[in-house]
């Protein structure tokens, strides 16, 4: 594969006159285009090699498939409601997989990568795995947790940060990361698993566990770096320098300068994707459920990396849609 330095180069004469694609149209918008819903989850299509293509899931969840494999970052898509957006926030909600939700839409995936093992990360995973016989990739509680679902072994494979995972046509590095915090400067469900515990029953069983970024390169097309959580660990992105970063938003202002760390690290992507803005209990359905206060977020965040990285494209995502950087 090119090697870094080379990557930069062509990545920055690129710059201005780059295009990402939807479903073969240039997007150029900052905010979502009103589309008509799909009727049901996309077929499964003939792809050749090296075609890649990237659908966003909502919250941080990601389907990329590459030729003919799949692989799929944080895939939530039972979207199960807590009561976070409309309130009071149940911390007791029961783990309920949607089965006739995923069943559709995921009819194969080779890899499974966790960022971190909340709910809305993690809780699918499992059901993915058994389904698809998808090798499951995360921390060493994500390592812990799919055994108690009963997830073989053989399956999990626990990872920490530095390690660069070779699949042929495509390498995945683990980045050591963290995750955001609340207004009160804490972390929801804090803690890890270090053997395993009892089947989880509620949301609460599923702590944070640790946080990993992953980078994902294709062979002869796109870096893309992929977040989970809205903080950063800066020094572990030396040297990256993807064409695409997907960008977690921040639900509060506890965390200093993220973005301006975050984009410095990562050397300025050519195009800068929002996730986990979307309201993550509702249907997954276009245009995106935004919370209000969370439409102000999104708003103020487009501005700001506008502001930071003036050469970057900010796209913001549709549901499903697929995207071809």
């Amino acid at each position: 594969m090119p090697n870094l330095d080379r990557r930069r180069f062509l990545r920055d004469a690129a710059a201005t006159t780059a295009l990402v694609s939807a479903g073969g149209l240039a997007a150029t918008s900052t905010t979502p285009a009103q589309a008509a819903p799909p009727a049901a989850a996309p077929a499964p299509s003939t792809r050749g090699k090296g075609v890649v293509s990237f659908r966003w899931w909502g919250t941080a969840g990601w389907r990329i498939d590459i030729g003919d494999r799949t692989v799929l970052v944080d895939p939530f898509l039972s979207r199960i409601d807590t009561g976070l957006f409309r309130g009071p926030f149940n911390t007791a909600t029961p783990l309920s997989v949607r089965t006739d939700v995923i069943d559709p839409r995921v009819e194969k995936a080779t890899t499974v990568l966790v960022t971190h093992t909340h709910w809305d990360h993690f809780m699918d995973v499992p059901y993915i795995a058994g389904r698809t016989g998808a090798r499951v990739f995360g921390t060493l509680t994500a390592y812990h947790l799919g055994l108690a679902y009963g997830v073989p072994s053989t399956q999990l494979s626990a990872v920490k940060g530095g390690e660069v995972l070779d699949f042929g046509d495509h390498t995945i590095e683990v980045v050591g990361s963290l995750h955001s915090r609340n207004p009160s400067y804490s972390v929801a469900f804090p803690g890890v698993r270090v053997s395993q515990p009892a089947r989880p029953a509620t949301i609460a069983d599923l702590p944070e566990g640790d946080t990993l970024g992953y980078l994902l390169r294709v062979d002869g097309g796109p870096s893309v770096y992929f977040t989970g959580a809205s903080d950063v660990a800066e020094r572990n992105l030396t040297g990256l320098a993807p064409d695409v970063a997907m960008v977690a938003m921040q639900n509060a202002t506890t965390t200093g300068d993220y973005l301006p760390r975050l984009l410095a690290g990562l050397d300025y992507p050519k195009v800068v994707v929002p996730v986990h803005w979307d309201n993550f209990e509702t249907e997954l359905r276009n245009p995106p459920v935004v919370a209000p206060a969370d439409r102000d977020r999104l708003d103020d965040m487009i501005a700001a990396v506008r502001r930071i990285s003036p050469r970057s494209r900010v796209l913001v995502p549709e549901y499903e849609t697929a995207y071809h950087f």
